[in-house]
């Protein structure tokens, strides 16, 4: 009795403290650095296409293996984090990165780039997002909604930085070595910023402050835990095969329009600069007006972009609707999250929120080859911006769905 007064006594000076803090910059670093993995394949697709001399649609099957493998990996590293704490998840990612990118720079057909892309860098890429996303909310009360929004930037900022980098590598030194030296720095910068996030998080405290305090799904829409939950994945499936169509194709676009991969990697770049702007922004609105109306606002302002695509394509208009496209659809991941902590018991939340994380990374896996392959079959880019435009609908309208349900159930008090 005694020990476990001292216990609570003790935790929650650790919650939003200096120490929280810190590992919060180094989560974001790992984030960071690890999503490397779902950007690289990105730049290097029109080389990769040139040197094995494939379709367009067979050289985006790496980038739908890696998200593929990224989903399904999430769960593990989750799992093995509970279990045996969050290093144990990033050791492995940072060894799967390195090894992995040293197999993709020797490998002699487009299969073995595939396995080494899909299968190593994706499981590696997947230890830095859904395992620390859980393990940032435990060290947060009060600003959980930010810290969170901080953390889901990571990898945003990864597509910021990352792009040009790599770009400006293979065209200096190919993509081979480019790809060789990305797995080096992945192992020399991640192995020792694991050490930082020993210390295990302060479990307790959320145990005892949130049990049975959050309705449930029956409860609060009128639905049950399992209709809402599989909502919530076709929501999440069906806004990343909108959004994958710019983010995956954009540097292929441009150099189909003549503009060259480099101003392509330049309008990703700022793309995903402009998501950091849009998550953190996002979850400033979070935090006033709840998960769906945000997912209901992100979606919405998706859709406009995308449409935006059809009627311009001209160099500046390309960089201004990169920017726009960025601006609006960064808060839309992150509210999943909010959603399930909002209509899910805080016991289950880490199961959901990566069940929901999974089938939006199956959506940019989905969504990458399927632009591919439809690019292959009309020779343009137009029918895929349709094809995206025809899924974002979808996901707008389980968006307010959930909504008009919330307003009309309200939970009981």
């Amino acid at each position: 009795m005694n020990s476990t007064h001292v216990t609570a006594q003790q935790v929650p000076g650790e919650v939003e403290s200096a120490n929280a803090w810190l590992r919060l910059v180094v989560t974001l670093t790992l984030s960071t650095i690890g999503g490397v993995g779902m950007w690289a394949v990105v730049v290097a697709l029109p080389a990769v296409q040139t040197e094995f001399g494939v379709a367009r649609g067979a050289a985006s099957l790496p980038y739908t293996l890696t998200m593929v493998s990224f989903g399904l990996c999430s769960i593990v590293m989750g799992r093995l984090s509970d279990r045996f704490g969050i290093i144990v998840p990033i050791v492995i990612g940072a060894i799967a990165l390195g090894f992995g990118y040293a197999a993709a720079a020797f490998a002699v057909s487009l299969w073995q780039y595939t396995l080494a892309q899909g299968v190593l860098i994706g499981a590696g890429s997947s230890a830095t997002f859904a395992p620390l996303l859980a393990h940032t909310s435990l060290w947060f009360d009060r600003r959980r909604g930010i810290a969170v929004a901080v953390f889901a930037s990571g990898n945003y900022l990864a597509g910021t930085l990352w792009p040009p980098v790599v770009q400006h590598f293979i065209e200096t030194v190919g993509w081979r070595d480019t790809y060789f030296g990305i797995g080096l720095f992945c192992l020399a910068s991640m192995l020792p910023l694991a050490l930082f996030l020993r210390r295990p998080p302060p479990v307790a405290l959320h145990e005892a402050k949130h049990a049975a305090t959050l309705p449930h799904a029956m409860h609060a829409l009128g639905l049950s835990n399992r209709a809402l939950q599989t909502l919530l994945v076709i929501a999440g499936l069906s806004c990343c095969v909108a959004m994958s169509m710019p983010q995956v194709h954009l540097v292929a676009y441009c150099s189909d329009l003549g503009y060259g991969p480099a101003r392509g990697a330049q309008m990703l770049s700022l793309m995903l600069a402009c998501g950091i702007i849009s998550r953190l922004t996002f979850g400033f609105i979070c935090d006033r007006v709840g998960g769906l109306r945000t997912l209901l606002l992100g979606s919405g302002l998706q859709g406009l972009a995308l449409l935006l695509f059809l009627p311009f394509n001209g160099l500046v208009s390309l960089y201004v609707i990169s920017a726009l496209f960025g601006l609006f659809q960064g808060g839309i991941v992150p509210s999943y999250a909010i959603i399930v902590r909002e209509f899910f018991s805080p016991s289950e939340a880490g199961t959901r929120v990566g069940i929901v994380i999974t089938a939006t990374l199956f959506g940019m896996a989905l969504g990458g080859w399927m632009s591919g392959v439809i690019y292959d079959l009309t020779g343009s880019y137009r029918a895929a911006f349709l094809n995206g435009i025809g899924w974002n609908l979808l996901n707008l309208s389980i968006a307010l769905f959930l909504l008009r349900r919330s307003i009309a159930e309200p939970a009981p008090a």
